[in-house]
């Protein structure tokens, strides 16, 4: 039998597109850290009482998002990615609003909740990256890509949140004193945030395909209206149009421990010709839940656990009034008892956390993927979770640095230390939770099990904090909330040395090599259930909204975005048996 060579390259086309969908989320989470403490105490909140109820407000979102997480996920099994994505994004977007238009601490609470249940694109984009790159040697670039986008939205966040917060007060040459933005203070930001989504929305709408195999053949007016109005800037060759989408489909439904689980059956679509249609039994518990799975969905709870409650405290922490007078202060006993923040404002947060985001931007794209790829997901994995407990427990120490700019500059060291770490920590948890999944069908439901369990430390991690820093507070123990953090920081890096990083779906470097030496790429993960398959399936293609890319010379195409494999069409090479 003569073999395919394929060349392994990522679906950049689509990574793009799925990255303009998922920019408008963290500019619409993080755009809230420079303002709450100001917003919370312009509902009447007494100073001591902030912390606590800024940790309530995290708490509210990320308990609804643990309700609603694994529905979500499911419904994305069921009704396919991208619609089930499109709705999430108006979902928050609308909720956002609902926030930003908020006039009492109830309100708020209530829309921050209804955003915290909206919020179900964390698994979904996640498992459509798994499904567009399964391959273990793409996985570190593929996996940055949305914390990338993450990242570049954090820094646009604050930016826009401190900037826009109260514009009626910092420019009332602009806006007025009075009027629609005196009224509502914190509106502009949440008005900003939803431009973007409907940014993402529309270009969601017309050039995001679907990853899901058993929805990829439905006609998507969306991608219809998408091509129809590309049409006057692209040119297509003449020729039959064919594809490879059969055979893609084909070689994802082999990318599965239990091959008992899927099958192919065929079906003809509205013109007459015959497509593999997968036939695939929905997933069980126990396939979601093995102890791979089971270990890795431990480990990325307490990393989001203590990760987002020191991100929600450090707004608080830098909002805080300044200690003066240390040395005449009777309650002060140095250099563990004593209280104190930096005493900033809303702009210059804003500017603190825009410089945080620079860095994490440069470390996802630049060091990330490289390092990941060398030394492996896992060892990466156990040397960053060690810098969270050393970076939480030095913090409040920072608060005691003899200037305010030495302060904000030994601050910005720690958080440099922990934006290392969460750069590397999310994306490598996230691999190795997408390589345990024992089949591709059930990453899904996979991943709204995740979204749900680590939406509870979310929910638990600001909580904790928020009470443990007024209790500091009033205690005269500012380093309290800190070192709890650093407890859980410690159990977060104890748990990754239980975990084995697994094969994955797609193989890895190893098995490209197999490739150039002639041997069949899609060789099942165990041996036992080795089956023959035919090399590949071609198919008539339906309309132009149906097609990808350009054809080739012979008429035939190949699409590298439509399947879950990224393959290049450039480099395929397929032979009969």
């Amino acid at each position: 039998m003569v073999k395919e060579n394929i060349a392994r390259e990522l679906p950049v086309q689509q990574l793009l597109i799925l990255s303009i969908c998922r920019f408008a989320e963290p500019i619409s989470l993080t755009s809230v850290f420079p303002y709450l403490p100001e917003m919370i105490e312009s509902f009447g909140v007494p100073r001591d009482e902030v912390s606590k109820w800024a940790g309530v407000t995290s708490a509210v979102y990320s308990l609804s998002q643990a309700v609603t997480g694994i529905a979500w996920g499911q419904a994305s099994d069921r009704f396919g990615r991208k619609p089930v994505t499109l709705v999430a994004m108006m979902c928050i977007m609308t909720t956002s609003l609902l926030f930003g238009f908020s006039r009492t601490l109830v309100w708020a609470i209530v829309a921050r909740s209804l955003a915290g249940a909206s919020c179900g694109n964390v698994g979904i984009i996640r498992t459509m990256v798994a499904e567009m790159v399964p391959y273990k040697e793409l996985q570190p670039k593929a996996f940055s890509v949305m914390p990338l986008v993450w990242t570049i939205g954090s820094i646009f966040g604050p930016s826009l949140g401190g900037a826009l917060a109260n514009p009626a007060l910092k420019y009332p040459m602009v806006f007025g004193e009075s009027g629609l933005f005196g009224t509502y203070q914190f509106a502009l930001p949440n008005l900003v945030g939803a431009a973007f989504f409907l940014v993402g929305l529309m270009v969601g709408t017309l050039f995001l395909k679907e990853t899901l195999e058993t929805k990829k053949d439905r006609r998507d007016y969306g991608i219809i209206l998408g091509d129809i109005l590309l049409l006057p800037f692209t040119r297509k060759k003449p020729g039959p149009k064919w594809s490879l989408e059969g055979e893609q489909s084909a070689s994802l439904l082999k990318h599965s421990r239990d091959s008992s689980a899927a099958s192919l059956d065929t079906d003809t679509d509205a013109q007459g010709n015959r497509k593999a249609v997968p036939v695939v039994a929905p997933p069980t518990y126990r396939e979601v839940f093995s102890r791979q799975s089971n270990l890795n969905l431990l480990t990325y709870s307490l990393l989001a656990l203590h990760s987002l409650a020191y991100d929600q405290l450090l707004p608080i922490f830098m909002h805080y009034p300044q200690q003066t007078d240390r040395s005449m202060n009777p309650d002060v006993h140095l250099p563990f008892k004593f209280t104190g923040g930096f005493g900033l404002n809303s702009d210059r947060i804003g500017l603190l956390f825009t410089v945080y985001g620079v860095f994490g931007m440069l470390i996802q794209f630049f060091v990330f993927p490289s390092l990941a790829r060398h030394y492996g997901v896992l060892p990466c994995l156990k040397v960053v979770t060690t810098m969270f407990p050393v970076a939480y427990i030095i913090t409040p120490f920072t608060a005691l640095l003899p200037t305010p700019t030495t302060q904000q500059i030994g601050l910005l060291v720690v958080l440099m230390i922990k934006c290392w770490a969460g750069i590397f920590a999310f994306p490598c948890t996230t691999i190795l939770l997408t390589n345990s999944a024992v089949s591709l069908r059930i990453l899904g439901t996979l991943n709204g099990v995740a979204v749900s369990i680590s939406a509870i430390g979310r929910a638990v991690g600001p909580a904790i904090g928020g009470y443990s820093f007024t209790v500091g507070v009033n205690k005269g123990y500012g380093i309290l909330p800190w070192w709890v953090l650093g407890c859980f920081g410690i159990l977060g890096a104890i748990a990754p040395w239980w975990l084995v990083e697994m094969e994955g779906f797609g193989g890895s470097n190893d098995d490209s090599d197999n490739d150039e030496a002639g041997q069949d790429e899609a060789i099942p993960h165990n041996n036992s259930e080795e089956e023959e398959q035919p090399s590949a399936i071609l198919i008539a293609s339906g309309p132009l909204s149906e097609m990808g890319e350009d054809h080739d010379q012979f008429g035939i195409e190949g699409n590298p975005l439509s399947g879950s494999e990224g393959l290049s069409k450039k480099t395929r090479v397929v032979a009969a048996e």
